[in-house]
């Protein structure tokens, strides 16, 4: 299956490297396009709210970022390839830059992190090309689309939060012609050194959210809408 639903939003069976495969082929297109990697918080908030809904819907990809989808699409017999994380694939995507000169432009976090990610991604990266860095917290984003407009970047990623992202870009960005946008949620801050990712074994298991439970107890409340979601999922494919 080319699309897996999961509760009403389709996520795309891709592995890794397809999904690399075809943002590449939409900065070839020039076709603004969204980019969602999806995680069960995600699905569950597109459950009450029909606009987030509508926005997940209208992505041009959605990838199954949280080890929940992977559970949830083995529940439900429509096994996925693999998770997907929005830090991997944009890991990814800086990699690929090296050879085919993407130019890319930050939106996001904190003042100061998105500048810190950005001079940590070039040292790591030191071919790539990041046109434009702006933090997160602005009232009035017409200085940053304007600048959008001016840079003309392939990639956009904006790191804003869960729903605010993604409805940015729905509204602002794609608009503005940027071949393709990415929602990120907290990726800068790992690569500023503000945050840490779990051990690799910790990734490989599917076990990332413990680490981050631990990280960040605050977390737990959030942590909740994971045992909803799969209440959800199974009811929806054995009950209903």
């Amino acid at each position: 299956m080319i699309k897996v639903p999961i509760l009403g939003i389709e996520i795309d069976n891709l592995n890794l490297a397809e999904v690399v495969g075809r943002i590449n082929d939409l900065v070839q297109q020039r076709r603004p396009s969204l980019i969602v990697t999806a995680n069960p918080e995600i699905i569950m908030r597109a459950r009450q709210d029909r606009s987030f809904a509508n926005c997940l819907k209208a992505a041009e990809v959605v990838t199954a970022d949280g080890i929940g989808l992977i559970i949830a699409a083995e529940l439900l017999g429509t096994p996925l390839k693999e998770r997907v994380t929005g830090i991997d694939l944009i890991t990814e995507l800086f990699r690929e830059s090296q050879s085919k000169n993407y130019r890319f432009y930050f939106v996001g976090a904190k003042p100061g992190i998105a500048e810190k990610a950005a001079l940590n991604i070039r040292e790591k990266f030191p071919q790539i090309e990041i046109v434009g860095v702006r933090h997160g917290y602005f009232q009035d984003d017409s200085a940053i689309i304007s600048d959008i407009l001016d840079k003309k970047p392939d990639i956009l990623l904006a790191a804003l939060g869960m729903g605010k992202q993604e409805s940015w870009v729905r509204e602002r960005v794609i608009p503005a012609g940027v071949p393709v946008s990415i929602g990120v949620g907290g990726s800068f801050d790992v690569f500023a050194g503000e945050a840490k990712r779990a051990p690799r074994w910790m990734q490989r298991a599917g076990v990332e959210w413990l680490y981050r439970l631990f990280k960040q107890p605050s977390r737990f409340w959030r942590m909740l809408e994971l045992p909803k979601f799969l209440t959800a999922v199974i009811y929806s494919r054995f009950i209903r």
